[in-house]
């Protein structure tokens, strides 16, 4: 049994690499909330809170359009990774068929291999296709490199699932689509929302992938438009952190909203190998 003294050194514990983990936030909030006379590469504390600086930042950095691109990308790469990752998770876990191992480790190589050694070769393929500048050269590319990781995911997921509950399913009339999307799909709430919110902050943050792929600048992402203007706003700290805080307060706002069943999803996820 935990003594009240080990409990209370465990809070402090926690407590101090909690601190040490909120202090960068802090310290690039309040530089985004300094104003711009004041400003400065190291930490200030601001005379009087501008939150002009992020509505500046909106307007000069066109982030509106760059969010939007990313929101589009991101929606897209989280919904086909999804629905591929259900049915192949599906068919690895509860189907038997010559060569499923050797498919499923072929699958678990994306896992291994870096994205950013794929960035080169995609680029002259899609170009040839005539997909380069478009969504479709970062929508692709990036469902397929986080299926490796969905399948392996939703694989893991359904295979803890009894046998017996797909027994008896089958046993009153059900047919394997009716299984998967009626009994398993439901009950792997909390493993498909956390493979979900992985794959968009994943993508959301790609940067290497867009600044390869597209040249318009009505189609840059999100962090692809944040490393431009930094480039214009070098000295403009103020900016720069306001504009880093936009650019990732999506990703943050999902967690909030999604962190019970990012949790449950984490314990439940991966507990069968």
């Amino acid at each position: 049994m935990i003594t009240r003294r080990e409990r209370a050194l465990n809070y402090a514990i926690l407590t101090a690499f909690s601190a040490l983990a909120l202090l960068p936030l802090v310290g690039v909030l309040l530089s985004a909330l300094t104003p711009q006379s004041q400003a400065s590469s190291s930490f200030t504390w601001p005379a009087h809170l501008d939150w002009g600086n992020f509505s500046t930042a909106w307007t000069k950095g066109h982030f509106a359009d760059y969010l939007g691109s990313s929101m589009l990308v991101a929606v897209s790469v989280v919904l086909l990774s999804a629905v591929l990752a259900i049915l192949a998770g599906y068919s690895f876990a509860h189907f038997s068929y010559p060569g499923r191992s050797l498919l499923f480790y072929i699958t678990l190589v994306g896992l291994m291999v870096p994205p950013e050694a794929f960035d080169i070769p995609l680029y002259f393929n899609l170009r040839d296709l005539g997909l380069t500048d478009s969504y479709w050269s970062l929508i692709l590319p990036q469902t397929a490199q986080s299926l490796a990781f969905g399948v392996f995911w939703m694989r893991n997921f359904f295979r803890t699932v009894p046998r017996s509950v797909i027994e008896a399913a089958r046993l009153d009339g059900a047919t394997d689509w009716r299984v998967l999307w009626r009994i398993l799909v439901p009950t792997s709430r909390p493993a498909l929302l956390t493979m979900a919110m992985l794959v968009f902050m994943w993508t959301w943050n790609e940067f290497m992938l867009p600044l390869v792929m597209i040249t318009d600048e009505s189609k840059r992402t999100a962090p692809l438009g944040l490393a431009f203007f930094q480039g214009q706003h070098t000295t403009q700290f103020s900016l720069l952190a306001a504009a880093s805080i936009i650019v990732a307060l999506p990703v943050v706002v999902l967690y909030v909203f999604l962190q019970r069943h990012f949790i449950a999803g984490m314990l439940s996820g991966a507990v069968k190998g």
